[in-house]
Formats: structure tokens, sequence, C-alpha cells
């Protein structure tokens, strides 16, 4: 907060010949009283609201933080049970292919061996001639 000097009214010279010093005085320090008195309301009223509305601010804060939470949990929940799942779907993958993998295997390894055995027969034929 800034702090001020208080404006003092001042009336002109043919209010205090006219009306006097005493009266003029005493009418010039009841306007500082006035103003000092509204200017310390408004202070006042100034601080509530501003306590309002940090208590306000706090209020939607913690809903917010409340909200945040909640949706991370979500998320984490989320992501385990996509996690396990994909894991889960990747094992069955690995399995298939493994099985597929086997299989492929065979299929060379028998043409492989019927080849070879094949090349033999024909060796030992074409070497009793």
């Amino acid at each position: 907060m800034e702090s001020r000097v208080p404006v003092t009214a001042k009336l002109s010279r043919k209010f205090y010949e006219r009306f006097g010093d005493d009266i003029t005085g005493e009418l010039v320090d009841w306007f500082n009283a006035v103003d000092t008195t509204y200017q310390q309301q408004l202070r006042e009223l100034n601080d509530l609201s501003w306590d309002r509305f940090k208590a306000h601010l706090d209020g939607e804060l913690g809903k917010v933080r409340g909200e945040l939470r909640t949706e991370m949990a979500n998320m984490r929940a989320n992501l385990r049970t996509g996690t396990s799942t994909m894991g889960a779907s990747l094992r069955t993958e690995m399995a298939n292919m493994r099985a597929d993998l086997i299989k492929w295997m065979f299929v060379f390894w028998v043409g492989n061996v019927v080849t070879l055995g094949g090349l033999m027969v024909a060796l030992l034929r074409f070497g009793q001639r």
C-alpha cells in the first residue's frame, strides 16, 4: 500500500471573513474528519473484499486441485490397465509368432532332410554303376 498524506480542506478567505475563523475552522475539521472516516471505511471495505476474494480463490483452487488429482488418478489407472492389456496382447502375439516360426523351421528342416536324402540316394546309385 502506498502511504498518502491527508488532504486538508481549505476554504476561501471570503468564507473565513463571512463566518469567522472558529466556525470555518470547525467546518474544515469536520470535512477532514469525514474524509479520514471515509478513507478508513474504504480501506476496511477493500481489505474485507480482498479477504473474501482470497477465500473464494483458495476455495476454487482447492476444487481445481481436487479435480486434477482425481483426473491424474484416473489417468494412472487407465495407463496401468492399458499397459497390462497391451502386455497380454504382446504375449499372445509372441506366442503366435513362436508357433509360426517353429512350423516354418519344421518345413525347412524336413525339406532339407528330404533333399539331402534324395541327393544321397542319387549319389549311391550313380556310384554303384
